[in-house]
């Protein structure tokens, strides 16, 4: 938690650094892939933050972890915002990258429709007894949808389904979707539960009030790290200052989406709405506890190792990626720890 002290230190760092920004602002290069855990880049890209501390945003969107990978890896991004396992795993193989900032703990959450909710709410929400009533009720398996293999969203599924519920493998079908696919599937009932990211966990039960949240990703997989800020080799090395100045920053839109999330939803929204979403929306999604926007690297470093341990477990990839390396807590603490003397 960003309390009072770190924020005046942050508006601190900034200022003593504002110096010189009237010539030409610096070009930062950023992917990111369009979920609410990386809203904080959001907030600093609309609100016009970046460009008065001398940095010039240029955004690209990605649909997936490896599509936004196999970008960073061609050196046409300088930074990433996008879960931290796919960064892991590229490190491990060779990326020039490092983790300088977290963003957000989990960020997705499992809904039910109308029979698999009556399901859970007639099983006291034990997920073991309630997809073996559905399945008694129906005569077939629940249908799941949930996002491709390696997916943060899809671990937490499995590991809500096999290691906390103890689910009988028998009683449920995944299917895998992309984001959007995995909403519209709801809202036709051509599945019968599903993992959305936020904000559609919040919208869907909204459009369709018999559709109900089950659990949250936090709760799926203890802590799940959701989106990481991670920096490639080459701006780390060659402009320290702007990727100093673009955390510090990043850090004090965090602090806006915790304690203002209303005032910080519009900038949000004019990413993930879509048009078709509304700022108040937005702002629900924004406290949902699905999702806890936290910045401090080392704050999700055991989280993480789990998070890959399992991931061997259910095949994703043959050996966990090391975290030697992989986090650089230096750039928050000097965010952080910049108050005026």
């Amino acid at each position: 938690m960003i309390d009072r002290r770190s924020l005046l230190a942050l508006a601190g760092f900034l200022a003593t650094t504002r110096a010189g920004f009237a010539q030409a602002p610096t070009t930062l290069r950023v992917g990111y892939v369009p979920v609410i855990g990386a809203s904080a880049l959001f907030v600093m890209a609309g609100d016009g933050s970046a460009r008065a501390a001398g940095l010039d945003l240029k955004l690209t969107k990605f649909d997936s972890g490896p599509n936004a990978i196999q970008a960073f890896a061609s050196g046409t991004l300088d930074v990433l915002a996008i879960g931290v396992a796919p960064v892991a795993v590229a490190r491990a193989r060779g990326l020039d990258a490092t983790v300088v900032a977290a963003a957000a703990v989990g960020g997705s959450a499992f809904v039910a429709g109308p029979a698999l909710a009556k399901a859970f709410a007639d099983s006291a929400n034990d997920p073991a007894k309630a997809f073996a009533a559905f399945r008694a009720a129906t005569g077939r398996r629940a249908k799941l949808g949930t996002l491709p293999p390696g997916g943060v969203p899809t671990v937490a599924l499995h590991h809500w389904l096999w290691r906390i519920g103890k689910v009988d493998a028998a009683d449920v079908e995944i299917v895998q979707m992309g984001i959007e696919v995995v909403q519209q599937a709801m809202l036709t009932g051509a599945i019968d539960g599903g993992t959305l990211l936020e904000p559609s966990a919040t919208l869907v039960p909204e459009r369709d009030p018999r559709i109900k949240r089950i659990v949250n990703s936090p709760q799926m997989f203890p802590d799940v790290p959701g989106v990481v800020l991670a920096a490639s080799g080459a701006l780390i090395r060659d402009q320290r200052a702007a990727a100093e100045r673009f955390v510090a920053l990043f850090l004090r839109a965090s602090a806006l989406l915790k304690a203002e999330p209303a005032k910080a939803a519009p900038f949000v929204t004019a990413t993930l709405g879509g048009g078709i979403v509304s700022d108040e929306t937005i702002a629900r999604a924004l406290v949902s506890p699905a999702v806890r926007f936290v910045n401090d690297p080392a704050a999700i470093r055991k989280a993480t190792d789990a998070l890959l341990a399992y991931q061997v477990e259910l095949g994703d990839f043959a050996k966990a990626p090391s975290l030697e390396g992989l986090f650089d807590t230096t750039f928050y603490e000097r965010a952080v720890s910049s108050a005026p003397r």
